[in-house]
């Protein structure tokens, strides 16, 4: 049987601009791709989960364009462990697999566990660099250390990147190094197979913005009632587009658009070196703060979840996020420093919410967020940065449009009351954060 390459397809579900499939097409074996529906990442999700349905659309489309350019793409449904040993014996013709890097502390527990039995049986294991711009490795300080604050690691990382790390990968054009099968193309498995149902409201934003939008972002972010915002954030997730396009037309169109593409590189390289913030503080002295835990706290969270705060702009940003799987960045900190501030509940609860309903949820970029907001993270402000949701309603949603939309009876007697007023409560948790930090 002649020799071929495997390539699995994790976060990366594209056939232009693809690092390790360009690898895996240059290494002169035909090459056969995989996806995995990964039972470890799906079995704990519920039926109707909206990123299930995106991830099964996308792999349905990427096997029909794999079949149109004369390959196939293998898809089953179970555990990588259980999965890998089948192709491995269906298979017994490969030589290598090739893959692009995650750097969630499960996946890169999963590719090191692989890549010891690929060896075991004589096969190679091969990533790359493809999700993000620039790695960890990349961007360290002089003392080869990792950067813990954004400003000084965006200023290195201005200093660092090369044309070569924006280049197009040309993967797109190798197509003819395909392994092609005889037969027609294994089905993708249904959604109902894997104990999903389509999510009947899910709504995904295109694929392409235009290039005004990017021109305008610096001030069209900032107000939540306006298009102003990509929302390629899914995209980015599972790899629909390419990062590197997504860079050249910031770099040319506006700097403040691609400083949030290097936020995303920064939250990922922290993730990479730091995989204990999934479930700890950054800064390992926060993880004494006296968060609330009682029924009382029980009952603000469920109030926080469900848009019932009494502050409108919060109250709007969650209801948001129930009915469409998306909420705009600008609320996105002002609803978690309400949880963490406000209410002075753990920033993990809301962590977990979010990665529960984000349709675009990253988890590095997620956690990051919180525990920038919870003042536990890498950041440079003190942990006294308190938003006042009031002062942030009337600054960036004056006409009332946004929260008109999500909370139509603001201003009815009929809305609650706020579960907390601010100052008492911004000085409460001045308080808690410094009886916990030694603080007087």
């Amino acid at each position: 049987m002649q020799e071929l390459a495997f390539f699995w397809h994790r976060r990366d579900l594209r056939l232009y601009d693809n690092t390790g499939l360009a690898a895996a097409l240059a290494s002169g074996r035909p090459v056969l791709p995989v996806f995995i529906f990964d039972r470890n990442i799906l079995d704990p999700l519920p039926a109707d989960d909206r990123r299930v349905s995106f991830l099964h659309r996308e792999v349905e489309r990427l096997a029909r364009e794999y079949a149109a350019a004369g390959g196939q793409l293998i898809v089953r449904y179970g555990t990588p462990e259980q999965v890998w040993s089948d192709l491995l014996d269906e298979w017994p013709a490969a030589r290598a697999l090739y893959t692009n890097r995650d750097y969630e502390p499960y996946a890169k527990a999963r590719d090191q566990a692989l890549a010891a039995r690929l060896a075991e049986r004589g096969l190679a294991f091969h990533d790359f660099a493809d999700h993000v711009l620039l790695e960890s490795a990349a961007v360290r300080t002089d003392a080869g250390a990792v950067y813990k604050v954004f400003t000084p690691y965006k200023n290195r990382w201005l200093s660092v990147i090369q044309p070569r790390n924006l280049a197009e990968r040309p993967s797109q054009e190798r197509l003819a190094a395909l392994h092609r099968p005889e037969g027609p193309p294994p089905a993708v498995p249904s959604l109902e197979a894997m104990g999903f149902r389509e999510a009947s409201d899910l709504e995904v934003p295109p694929t392409h913005v235009p290039d005004d939008l990017i021109a305008r972002y610096t001030e069209g972010r900032e107000q939540p009632a306006a298009e102003g915002t990509s929302r390629l954030g899914v995209h980015l997730r599972f790899g629909t587009i390419s990062i590197r396009e997504l860079a050249r037309r910031a770099q040319a169109l506006n700097a403040t658009f691609l400083s949030e593409l290097i936020w995303r590189d920064f939250y990922s390289q922290i993730l990479d070196q730091y995989p204990q913030i999934v479930d700890r503080a950054f800064k390992p002295e926060y993880d004494r703060i006296g968060w609330r835990n009682d029924a009382a706290a029980q009952a603000d969270f469920a109030a926080w979840c469900e848009g019932r705060t009494g502050y409108p702009l919060v109250d709007a940003g969650m209801r948001q996020l129930r009915q469409t799987g998306f909420m705009h960045n600008r609320v996105r900190m002002v609803v978690a420093s309400f949880l963490t501030k406000h209410l002075l509940i753990d920033w993990r609860w809301g962590e977990r919410w979010f990665a529960q309903w984000l349709l675009d949820f990253d988890l590095a970029s997620n956690i990051g967020g919180w525990q920038w907001a919870a003042g536990t993270g890498v950041d440079a402000a003190p942990y006294f940065r308190v938003f006042n949701p009031s002062e942030q309603a009337r600054k960036f949603d004056p006409d009332c449009r946004y929260i008109r939309r999500w909370v139509p009876e603001f201003e009815d007697l009929s809305y609650p009351r706020p579960l907390v007023e601010h100052r008492w409560a911004r000085e409460r948790a001045l308080a808690t954060y410094k009886a916990a930090l030694g603080s007087t």
